[in-house]
């Protein structure tokens, strides 16, 4: 077990450690994984921030692999659920079952636990079950807790949600509401590789050499550190930038730029604030840093936003999609903000 965060004495020394354990978790994962440094990055801030991820992909890009691959390094427990049209709420969250004791032959209710109860639970294709399904995950990654027969069962900690949709594939899907989209802290995009990482996905795979992964971080550790990045102030310009960010992709803001207002329908909550603020800190301290700035808001506002944005048919039709008018609105706001 590595030596616990309160031993290491200050923050600062906490950001050192995970700035490290950040660098070694990257290396232990592309013995496996090739490339995708980036997308690692967001899945440990948004671990450390203690959200959940939708990943967009299409099939083949080792999204389960990253994933497992990830649990295994971090020495979490991780179950796979492939959602399908007939998935029920209680083949997620478990169901209880009549049990006869044989010696007495009375008989008592008890409780299966389903695949959520682990630490990492991959949800694959999450759009293609209905909505009723999906809202028994998204509760559960809520509240941290199922409640089956008027009992209630809390979840193990920490609890990582990582979603996929497959973005080519819509005939017969379910799409997250909205509402719902909004749960998740990250919305990341898995793009195919370059042709030299392609190369080395090839040979690598149709060898017989299985990597041994060395464990990082224990959970124990994850939840000391979740509590670090709560712990660490960030920049009143940080915060002040996120809140103006995101105020800006609201059309009926003041704050949001009129060539930018007949592009959007619908904004982002307060909560994308709140996920701005916690995935600056998370980034910095994984950097070795103890205090988020405006860079930090800037890094992490594609994942947070892209998928908090509703865009209009104006946009649609000249072809803008959200990434375009967050990237735009940052423009926008660092000219104002002389930055």
């Amino acid at each position: 077990m590595h030596e616990s965060i309160e031993t290491k004495g200050t923050d600062l020394k906490a950001a050192e450690y995970l700035r490290d354990a950040r660098e070694n978790l990257i290396k232990e994962i592309q013995k496996v994984i090739v490339g995708q440094s980036q997308v690692i990055d967001q899945l440990m801030i948004a671990l450390l921030s203690r959200g959940h991820c939708l990943l967009i992909g299409v099939p083949g890009l080792a999204k389960t692999l990253l994933i497992s691959t990830l649990a295994k390094a971090l020495d979490l427990d991780f179950n796979r659920i492939q959602f399908t049209p007939d998935l029920m709420p209680s083949d997620i969250i478990g169901t209880e079952i009549i049990q006869e004791d044989h010696a007495s032959g009375e008989r008592n209710m008890r409780f299966l636990r389903g695949p959520v109860f682990a630490n990492v639970v991959l949800a694959d294709e999450i759009n293609r079950t209905p909505p009723k399904t999906q809202a028994a995950l998204l509760q559960a990654m809520q509240e941290y807790k199922v409640s089956v027969g008027g009992i209630t069962y809390e979840l193990r900690q920490p609890f990582f949600v990582l979603a996929t949709q497959n973005p080519i594939e819509q005939e017969g899907t379910y799409p997250l509401p909205e509402a719902q989209l909004d749960r998740f802290m990250f919305s990341i995009h898995i793009d195919y590789p370059m042709h030299e990482e392609e190369i080395e996905i090839v040979k690598s795979t149709t060898s017989s050499i299985i990597p041994e992964l060395k464990t990082i971080m224990s959970g124990e550790e994850i939840l000391e550190h979740q509590e670090t990045v709560r712990r660490l102030p960030p920049s009143d310009r940080a915060v002040n930038y996120a809140v103006k960010l995101v105020r800006s992709t609201r059309p009926d803001d003041e704050a949001c730029p009129e060539s930018i207002r007949e592009w959007i329908s619908w904004g982002a909550g307060p909560r994308a604030s709140q996920y701005l603020v916690l995935a600056a800190k998370a980034r910095a301290i994984i950097n070795g840093r103890k205090l988020a700035s405006v860079d930090d808001v800037k890094a992490v506002a594609n994942p947070v936003l892209r998928h908090r944005i509703l865009t209009s048919f104006n946009a649609e039709a000249e072809g803008i999609d959200s990434l375009q008018i967050i990237n735009e609105l940052m423009q926008i706001l660092d000219k104002t903000e002389n930055l």
